[in-house]
């Protein structure tokens, strides 16, 4: 149409968080799907029931997308549910990756999780010790 003017936006997909070293301490093929996440550490990443996640197990190398299910919180359970039982088992460590569309640099959150899959270190991108990632 005549006298409009076309606003471009470039918008990117960019990594809003990373929950790095969970332990997947249980798989249910029977379930539904997704995976399960404690409430307390969703919060903590900023994840909503339902967001598209990237799951990408440590010892395998296998990745996979699918949807973040809230747990209960509190007590450092990851849940694979479903057919990504097939590729990812209980026993693995995950890293689970969540991303946001901007048009603008975003601040990456980074969490880590200690052998017991509780909450061990939170920091922003570039941050905290240089030799921890």
């Amino acid at each position: 149409h005549r006298g409009w003017k076309c606003l471009r936006i470039l918008m990117r997909q960019m990594l809003k968080s990373k929950m790095h070293r969970a332990m997947v301490t249980r798989a249910d093929i029977e379930s539904e799907g997704g995976i399960e996440v404690p409430g307390d550490l969703m919060a903590e990443e900023g994840l909503s029931e339902g967001e598209r996640v990237l799951v990408a197990a440590v010892n395998s190398g296998n990745r996979l997308e699918t949807y973040v299910r809230e747990g209960p919180g509190g007590r450092g359970e990851i849940l694979i549910k479903g057919g990504a039982v097939h590729l990812i088992q209980k026993g693995e460590w995950v890293t689970i990756l969540a991303w946001a569309l901007s048009d603008k640099p975003v601040v990456a959150k980074r969490i880590v999780m200690d052998e017991g899959t509780r909450l061990w270190g939170v920091w922003a991108e570039n941050s905290g010790p240089s030799n921890f990632f």
